[in-house]
């Protein structure tokens, strides 16, 4: 059976629900990410991948080709033919795209950072609030993978008292768009506002410019309370590239590799004195290490899922407009605190 799904201003049955087996699909922006919302779209069950838009005119044209697709020259054309879109420009961009969309009553996906300053992302929070029967989702896609949500299903029921988080990589190739904490950080930063409903009690963070004028390298640290510690590395400064999450708890120490996809359960450890017969009495360690199995799935395969399916279902995405606005907002605090320190160095 067909799902029911809901599009303002298109044919209507059935008191204003339409049955269709795919939602129409655009992707505005054809860069690095733009690209990979191509790639999954174009092999996607419920997803008939329209078209593209771009500024880049040859760039745009060629990805078009490349999925047989269509290539159009402004957004409302693209709009106009489209259910919902994918948003993969820059972030500066995010906030005219997002609310052009609303405007016109499609769904959107918009790659985080939702918006280039928190009174944009405030006004878009409220716009799709008021536009309830529209999916607004913002991709913070590490919530989506696959590490990360067997992570949670271990951390159940245990007592956290420490969290770190390290995500390290290599100058080249970096986004010099932004700095690291827009960059790279805010990704940990959306895990730990889905982690933690409250906020911290205090927060402290410390940064370097190393190859550029900005944040090359930053470290915050978050207590909660009760005595609960969360620290942040993010650097673009490494050769190696890291995306890891360590979690002490008075029941284990785990270690969750999210770019290798694995998680190690440490649990506490017994000692005794063991009497040999030759060598006399000697002090002996076990320990006990879970493998966790995680499902080898693309994360952003899961996060393009499920925002095609909440668009079919009629139901809210995990990453939210107001989850989008969340995450910013904590993560300009952190910036505005590494600026202050690096400025009084």
């Amino acid at each position: 059976m067909t799902a029911k799904r809901w599009f303002p201003n298109r044919p209507f049955c059935d008191g204003g629900w339409q049955y269709m087996e795919q939602v129409r699909i655009g992707v505005i922006g054809t860069g690095r990410m733009g690209q990979n919302h191509c790639r999954v779209f174009s092999n996607m069950r419920h997803a008939k991948f329209v078209g593209v838009c771009d500024v880049n005119g040859d760039l745009g044209k060629e990805i078009a080709r490349k999925y047989e697709v269509s290539y159009f020259r402004d957004v409302d054309s693209l709009i106009e033919n489209v259910d919902a879109v994918s948003i993969c420009t820059p972030t500066p961009q995010h906030y005219e795209l997002v609310m052009r969309c609303l405007d016109r009553n499609v769904h959107v996906m918009v790659e985080k950072p939702f918006t280039e300053t928190l009174e944009q992302a405030r006004a878009l929070k409220e716009a799709a609030e008021s536009k309830r029967k529209l999916v607004v989702q913002v991709g913070h896609i590490e919530k989506f993978n696959p590490t990360f949500i067997e992570l949670r299903k271990v951390l159940e029921g245990m007592t956290i008292l420490a969290m770190n988080f390290n995500r390290l990589s290599p100058f080249q190739g970096s986004n010099v768009d932004v700095d690291v904490v827009l960059d790279l950080m805010i990704h940990d930063i959306g895990l730990v506002v889905d982690l933690f409903e409250a906020e911290p009690i205090s927060m402290d963070a410390y940064g370097l410019s190393v190859f550029s004028d900005t944040i090359d390298h930053g470290l915050a640290v978050l207590r909660y309370d009760p005595g609960l510690l969360v620290s942040l590395t993010a650097s673009r400064v490494t050769e190696q590239k890291v995306r890891g999450i360590n979690v002490t708890s008075k029941e284990a120490y785990i270690e969750a590799d999210l770019l290798n996809k694995n998680i190690s359960v440490h649990r506490r450890t017994l000692g005794d004195y063991v009497n040999h017969k030759n060598s006399g009495v000697k002090y002996r360690q076990e320990s006990l290490i879970e493998r966790i199995v995680v499902p080898a799935m693309e994360p952003l395969f899961l996060e393009l899922q499920d925002f095609v399916n909440c668009v079919i279902e009629n139901k809210t995405p995990q990453v939210t407009a107001a989850d989008g606005y969340n995450a910013l907002r904590f993560v300009l605090l952190l910036r505005d605190k590494i600026l202050e320190t690096m400025k009084v160095q």
